[in-house]
């Protein structure tokens, strides 16, 4: 909208149908939405209007809520129910701290989509053979982009920690400052759209997706998770002598019982899947262990004050406030039920099947309509109209025959 009728204070009205739109643009039937389509305000959260740095004509970003006009959040709002999830935590004197890790791939231009992507031509001339994870110089190529990435950041106000290279061929990582859940979430939201603008100036392209290359390492979004009391600061992790609590051991109770029915959340596209098939740094169970990154959910190595639990199932194509809101919310469950997890793992481990995860977009998709639990913390409306879409997207994909299929299955008798 423009700036005057912003400034004037003018509603911003959306169909309720466009929060269960599909990626291919499509929409599921209109019962999942309310039959009249009704419309929704767009509430500008007065802490998120940003000034966009990277274009040249003046234009600016309001991260809103979309609200019913008698105020509530709409249930459809994935923004609206991290809210309430850390609503629930405020509720028993608690609050929950997030940390984000975000990886993505920079490419060059794709214009045919039949073909892989490539990493782009760097300052030296040459592309990425892959010899960079973790290198110091490993981003001279593309420095002129980086730097103006840096740049935005500092101009919206995201505050990085630590930037580097990842093992696959042009991939990178981010990890966000820990903070309030909220905040992360549309930090990690502003953080994508910012690379993706910001690489098109430069002739890029960012790609965000779990697994855009064969026999490379996909990209993850792990959600790093502790809980303090609100009234002392503490971390609720860690009792006074520096041991573990109870409510440590009942929050990753509530992470395993959860995992397995929300993975559709963490891992929402079918390429969601290329990621969760290969193992290796992407583990598709949800075993617990103290620093073993074949796990799905880590204990990283930290002093008591910062013991926190790492959820690495989510993937780099999670939506930011729908993962962290089913990660906490399962945690939340175990805290309340006082759920006990199972033994922590150590080293190489076969995965229990009670603690296997699904392995396919469909499989995850069946695994959520038969759960009580998100019907529970996340209502029958919303698991219900995002199991619609989701299944519109999965049918999407099932129509299109893909190049393996012919190249493998053409000459077969």
């Amino acid at each position: 909208m423009t700036a005057a009728g912003f400034l004037e204070g003018r509603r911003l009205q959306m169909a309720r149908g466009v929060l269960l739109q599909c990626i291919m643009g499509g929409y599921p039937e209109a019962r999942f939405y309310g039959s009249d389509d009704g419309d929704l305000a767009l509430v500008p959260d007065p802490a998120h209007i940003h000034r966009l740095p990277w274009s040249q004509q003046p234009r600016a970003l309001a991260i809103c809520d979309a609200d019913e006009f008698s105020g509530e959040s709409s249930r459809l709002s994935t923004r609206g129910q991290l809210k309430a999830v850390i609503a629930r935590y405020a509720a028993r004197g608690l609050a929950p701290v997030v940390a984000t890790e975000l990886e993505f791939f920079v490419f060059a231009p794709n214009t045919d989509p039949t073909q892989p992507f490539r990493p782009p031509v760097g300052l030296d001339g040459r592309r990425e053979d892959g010899f960079s994870a973790f290198s110091i110089s490993s981003n001279n190529g593309l420095r002129p982009f980086f730097s103006e990435v840096y740049q935005c950041m500092a101009a919206l106000g995201l505050p990085r920690d630590t930037f580097m290279h990842e093992m696959g061929v042009s991939q990178f990582e981010i990890n966000l400052l820990h903070g309030d859940p909220l905040l992360l979430a549309d930090q990690t939201f502003l953080f994508k759209h910012l690379l993706k603008e910001v690489a098109l100036k430069h002739g890029l392209t960012v790609v965000c997706m779990a697994k855009p290359l064969a026999h490379t390492a996909g990209s993850s979004m792990h959600i790093h998770q502790s809980v303090v009391d609100l009234g002392s600061g503490r971390n609720v992790f860690s009792d006074e002598a520096g041991q573990p609590t109870a409510t440590f051991r009942h929050f990753i109770g509530g992470q395993q019982a959860g995992m397995g029915d929300f993975t559709a959340l963490f891992a929402p596209n079918v390429n969601s899947y290329q990621r969760l098939f290969h193992p290796y740094a992407s583990p598709n169970n949800a075993c617990w262990s103290h620093d073993n990154r074949s796990a799905g959910l880590r204990i990283p190595a930290s002093s008591p004050l910062a013991r926190r639990v790492e959820n690495r199932l989510p993937g780099a194509d999670a939506n930011p406030y729908l993962a962290i809101a089913a990660s906490l919310a399962a945690g939340l469950y175990g805290i309340e039920h006082k759920l006990e997890p199972s033994a922590a793992i150590e080293g190489a481990f076969d995965v229990p099947q009670a603690l296997s995860l699904p392995c396919t977009l469909h499989a995850a998709l069946e695994r959520l309509k038969g759960s009580h639990l998100a019907i529970e913390l996340f209502g029958t409306e919303f698991i219900e109209g995002y199991i619609a879409s989701k299944t519109l997207e999965l049918t999407s994909f099932q129509d299109e025959i893909t190049p393996w299929e012919r190249r493998v299955l053409a000459a077969q008798a």
